[in-house]
């Protein structure tokens, strides 16, 4: 049986790490839908386009060649055949992308192949930050996972940095919040919309979150 679950977040609450998790124990298809809007950025910059030009990027975007796998442990994300799962990553390419997650018309473009990418797949768990609101209203499940501020930089720092000294927090502070702030001017993902369940993960393990979510899903969509 199909089954959509739909997963927003702000940076670090652990969105990526929980839903892949969630597709492995339930043999669901992964869509990390910001990575498409990294994936938008560098392909962007690659083309030599600036990215406040609104206009070029949404003309660049329209004809990106991107291909987006849906499985949780092969996530190898390719633009017009050039690998750039490692170069998306990047403290660079992070500080950048808000210019283009901003772009509405680039947004529109992205949320349709997001919604035919779903549609196709069935089964899928799908993380974002307008996933349960925009993406997927009608989604099957439907979580806001959250984290304090404390932990969420913790864990980008760590991701980021290898560690979550001092020095490493500080670099990741201005990365993680500036990020959010911006996105936060086209899409709220902050505060649970009606029929969305919030999930606080800032004392629970990826095995606690991941089952949090399962326990949401119908037992004969498992």
């Amino acid at each position: 049986m199909n089954v959509v679950i739909a997963v927003d977040g702000p940076s670090g609450s652990g969105k990526s790490t929980v839903s892949k998790a969630v597709a492995r124990k339930l043999g669901l298809g992964y869509l990390d839908t910001g990575a498409m809007y990294r994936a938008a950025a560098w392909w962007a910059h690659h083309c030599g386009i600036d990215l406040d030009d609104h206009e070029a990027v949404t003309a660049a975007v329209a004809k990106m060649n991107l291909r987006m796998p849906l499985d949780p442990d092969a996530q190898n994300i390719t633009v017009a055949g050039t690998d750039i799962t490692a170069a998306i990553r990047t403290s660079e390419l992070s500080r950048v992308v808000s210019k283009v997650a901003v772009n509405l018309d680039v947004r529109a473009i992205l949320v349709a192949r997001q919604q035919a990418i779903i549609r196709s797949a069935g089964r899928i768990i799908a993380e974002g930050r307008d996933i349960t609101t925009v993406v997927a209203p009608d989604a099957d499940v439907r979580v806001l996972l959250t984290a304090s501020e404390k932990t969420r930089l913790e864990r980008r720092a760590l991701e980021n940095q290898g560690t979550k000294d001092s020095a490493a927090l500080a670099a990741t502070r201005a990365e993680v919040t500036e990020r959010d702030a911006k996105d936060a001017t086209v899409t709220n993902f902050t505060t649970a919309a009606d029929g969305v369940v919030t999930i606080d993960s800032s004392r629970l393990s990826i095995e606690q979150t991941r089952d949090a979510i399962i326990d949401l899903v119908p037992e004969e969509m498992r």
